[in-house]
């Protein structure tokens, strides 16, 4: 097993897999992993595994696995992080990007498994977009997913999973931001790509009514069972 294993859920954007793969190579300094979770009834799933195969030349260390639809950002993102935490030899961390997430800064990788060893938890670093405030791509100690039973609350969809993380580290104290550690968020809000039909979908307005009303509701009945799960798992990872 990896030191760290980054989970991509995607879905109809195979074309990002190779330049995943080629920005994994370019900067990943620790043994890092990158593991594509998509839909069985992707449209493109059969171009995802073609990526997948053409990104061995490019990075080694690229997976793809696959989720029964209907499925979620959300559900892809847990399915990949459950199988890793409670597998034979579980990697020390779990990370999360979107498939629109580019790490720049070299020896990234390094940074956060450094941090979480300082102080076990959760890392994020600089998106370029939100920065400090969000952490829209993070990395974690895999003992925080044993002990919550997942990496994001299965009651969301795709939005608000970031706000879940800042909220639940900072009140367990335990989540660091690295400023100089850039993972670009190349997203149409910041121009920085076209609205495709899958950032209209998860950007609609049903979608950030429905996610935010689940999150409130979440928080309002477990943010304190979670924030003692996650004080629990760092006190374990720090061990």
């Amino acid at each position: 097993m990896p030191d760290l294993l980054v989970i991509v859920p995607s879905r109809g954007r195979p074309h990002t897999v190779q330049q995943m793969a080629e920005a994994f190579r370019d900067t990943c300094t620790a043994e890092t992993e990158l593991l594509f979770v998509i839909d069985d009834d992707d449209p493109e799933r059969e171009a995802y595994q073609l990526a997948r195969a053409a990104a061995e030349d490019a990075y080694g260390d690229v997976r793809l696995a696959e989720q029964q639809a209907p499925g979620t950002m959300v559900s892809a993102l847990n399915r990949g992080a459950q199988s890793a935490a409670y597998g034979h030899e579980p990697p020390a961390a779990l990370g999360f990007m979107g498939d629109d997430h580019r790490p720049r800064t070299k020896g990234w990788d390094k940074a956060y498994l450094e941090a979480l060893r300082s102080l076990p938890g959760i890392v994020y670093g600089n998106d370029l977009i939100q920065g400090e405030r969000l952490p829209t791509q993070c990395a974690m100690s895999t003992a925080l997913v044993r002990h919550l039973g997942f990496m994001a609350p299965p009651e969301l969809t795709h939005l608000y999973v970031d706000n879940y993380w800042l909220a639940i580290g900072r009140d367990a104290g335990c989540i660091s931001y690295l400023p100089n550690v850039v993972v670009e968020h190349v997203h149409p809000v910041a121009g920085k790509a076209e609205w495709d039909e899958g950032y209209r979908r998860v950007n609609a307005p049903t979608m950030y009514a429905g996610d935010r009303q689940a999150y409130s509701e979440y928080m309002a009945a477990h943010r304190a069972r979670d924030v003692l799960a996650v004080r629990k798992a760092a006190a374990e990872a720090g061990r």
